[in-house]
């Protein structure tokens, strides 16, 4: 472990962000995930008459908050999404209402997993899953460059086989 200059911060902003795609595929997340919630309001509406007038006001509800939410929450969560892995650690910034820190030392890295899924396949992204042995669970970066992704996991994996151990 390197030790900082004097009066230099340690605790720090990571230093990457997560691809500029990555707002388009939360942005794409959050419209399927308005659909999914009006296609049972606008079904049941037809079917239950005697709920119409309630279920278009829900509808209607549903579909305002889903547009700010796909307007606002993908470029919050661009903005704040930060990574970076240094000799010692990897630290991750996420969220966009409530913010997690998350900084794991290399030493503690248990298994380093890609994931992509069809919207990010279709975006070109990957997500990076660092599972250590804290309690606190893994570390995941979403929305990296898929090919970003595959070296990042490639070089958390050859890191941590030079330091052998058990990671505990």
């Amino acid at each position: 472990m390197t030790t900082p200059e004097p009066g230099t911060q340690l605790l720090r902003a990571p230093a990457h962000r997560v691809s500029e795609r990555a707002r388009s595929w939360w942005a794409l997340r959050s419209a399927v995930g308005i659909v999914v919630l009006l296609v049972p309001q606008a079904v049941a509406a037809i079917f239950l008459p005697e709920v119409t007038d309630v279920l278009l006001v829900t509808g209607v509800l549903t579909l305002v908050v889903g547009v700010v939410h796909l307007l606002v929450v993908p470029r919050v969560r661009y903005r704040l999404h930060r990574w970076e892995v240094t000799d010692d650690a990897v630290h991750t910034l996420s969220g966009w209402l409530r913010l997690e820190w998350r900084i794991a030392p290399i030493s503690r890295i248990h298994t380093v997993d890609t994931d992509r899924g069809p919207l990010q396949r279709l975006f070109g992204l990957s997500s990076v899953t660092v599972t250590t042995a804290s309690s606190s669970g893994a570390l995941a970066i979403d929305g990296l460059d898929a090919a970003a992704a595959v070296d990042l996991a490639d070089r958390l994996t050859r890191v941590t086989e030079t330091l052998g151990g058990d990671a505990t």
